[in-house]
């Protein structure tokens, strides 16, 4: 029997509309030790998007290193296997590699090909050993793959699709590289486990039919027509663990999940439960999947919208909790619904948040639209996103929609800026 948990998306070192939540991940990662010494787990594996940004703080980078530490003094035989996600940096998740093989943690952030072309695919596989230190599964631990890493490796010029559109083009390449990456590890796994031993999968990517969040994920691939079929892991693949989408969620059978962010990113979050996911495998099968729910370390709170009068009312009956320490306060957004400006509007929900233990995040007006009164309408960025936002100038500006040419052009631009990107300003959805 081999015991694993898996979870994802830590995003460790987040600043959430400009503050810090280290201290809400610290109180995760110490639940996550107490819960893997009480359920007695051989693995863990954490499928991709560790920290927040390609260049995380030290405090973030400190959490990590603490944390595995802490997990090898406490459970020695412990293996740990973490993946680099679409917000890591590949070559930071394995610079201190060496080193934390010594503590059982295999840490995989990119790809290598071989001269022949082939995927170096021993490097991505790490056996899974139970208490007796015997291998009972091998872990295909596949880190997100940006376009650059797959297109041209592995994939034959005849086998592109002939006569489709230009724009769609680099599209299926980096779809069809990703299924030779997964088909050719898969491969390898078959070639090198013994009869008894169980294959898992580990990958950071968006799956046909997966429930993304309301407004706290980017796609992986800009413009969203990066998702895989879940027919990538075939049957013999005893338990399948995904990150980067935040909703706790199975991908058509049981054994292929996200297990979702540990804790709601955004206030659009706030209510579906986060968790991790105990998964036991017997032989080569799986035997038993298990939500494990994460406590939150911190309230996140809305309140609206509705009208000013109501609004007030409901952040004076807040709670008050003295003896809370500031860092454990609940995060708070507002929401107004207004007929009219009102210019005090803050320094009104202020006083009735005076005396309150809690932290005003976000305060978002709501007033009605006025483009019939010849006024211009009022646009949401933040909700809007930057390809919405483009298309709607382009076509302001040439009183047309832009084509699909022009649409791929610009998802290629955005995509290197985004992957370029170190740190998030305040207030934006989730890159």
């Amino acid at each position: 029997m081999l015991k694993l948990i898996h979870t994802a998306d830590w995003h460790l070192g987040q600043t959430f509309h400009g503050q810090e939540r280290h201290a809400e991940h610290r109180l995760f990662l110490d639940w996550l030790l107490d819960t893997l010494v009480a359920r007695e787990a051989d693995a863990l594996l954490v499928a991709g998007d560790v920290f927040d940004v390609v260049n995380p703080s030290l405090a973030a980078q400190a959490l990590l290193y603490d944390f595995i530490v802490s997990a090898h003094e406490r459970l020695p035989a412990l293996d740990i296997v973490l993946i680099a996600g679409n917000h890591d940096s590949g070559n930071r998740i394995e610079l201190p590699a060496p080193l934390m093989r010594r503590l059982r943690t295999h840490a995989l952030g990119r790809v290598c090909w071989l001269d022949d072309g082939s995927l170096d695919a021993e490097r991505l596989l790490v056996p899974l050993t139970d208490a007796h230190g015997e291998t009972r599964a091998w872990c295909l631990a596949l880190p997100f793959l940006r376009p650059a890493e797959v297109t041209g490796h592995g994939l034959a010029p005849a086998e592109a699709n002939e006569g489709e559109p230009l724009s769609d083009k680099p599209r299926n390449d980096y779809v069809a590289g990703i299924s030779r990456v997964h088909e050719q590890l898969i491969d390898a796994a078959r070639k090198r486990r013994a009869p008894g031993q169980a294959l898992v999968a580990m990958s950071h990517a968006h799956l046909h039919g997966a429930a993304v969040s309301e407004a706290s994920e980017r796609p992986i691939v800009i413009g969203g027509e990066e998702s895989i079929s879940a027919g990538l892991f075939p049957a013999d693949i005893a338990y399948v663990a995904l990150g980067h989408l935040h909703r706790a969620q199975q991908v058509g059978e049981a054994r292929i999940r996200y297990s979702g962010s540990p804790l709601p990113l955004d206030f659009s979050e706030v209510n579906y439960p986060h968790q991790v996911v105990e998964a036991v495998l017997e032989g080569e099968s799986p035997a038993q999947v298990e939500a494990i729910a994460v406590p939150r370390p911190v309230a996140m709170n809305r309140v609206g919208p509705g009208e000013l009068d109501e609004v007030l009312a409901e952040l004076e009956a807040l709670p008050h909790a003295p003896s809370l320490p500031r860092e454990r306060w609940p995060w708070l957004e507002v929401r107004v619904a207004l007929t009219a400006p009102v210019p005090d509007l803050r320094a009104r929900v202020e006083a009735a948040l005076d005396g309150k233990t809690v932290r005003l995040l976000r305060l978002e007006r709501r007033l009605p639209q006025q483009a019939a009164d010849g006024m211009p309408e009022r646009v949401d960025l933040e909700q809007l996103g930057p390809r919405k936002l483009f298309q709607r100038t382009w076509e302001k500006q040439w009183g047309e929609p832009p084509g699909d040419d022009v649409l791929a052009d610009f998802d290629q631009l955005l995509q290197d800026v985004l992957d370029t990107h170190e740190e998030p300003r305040s207030g934006e959805p989730r890159p």
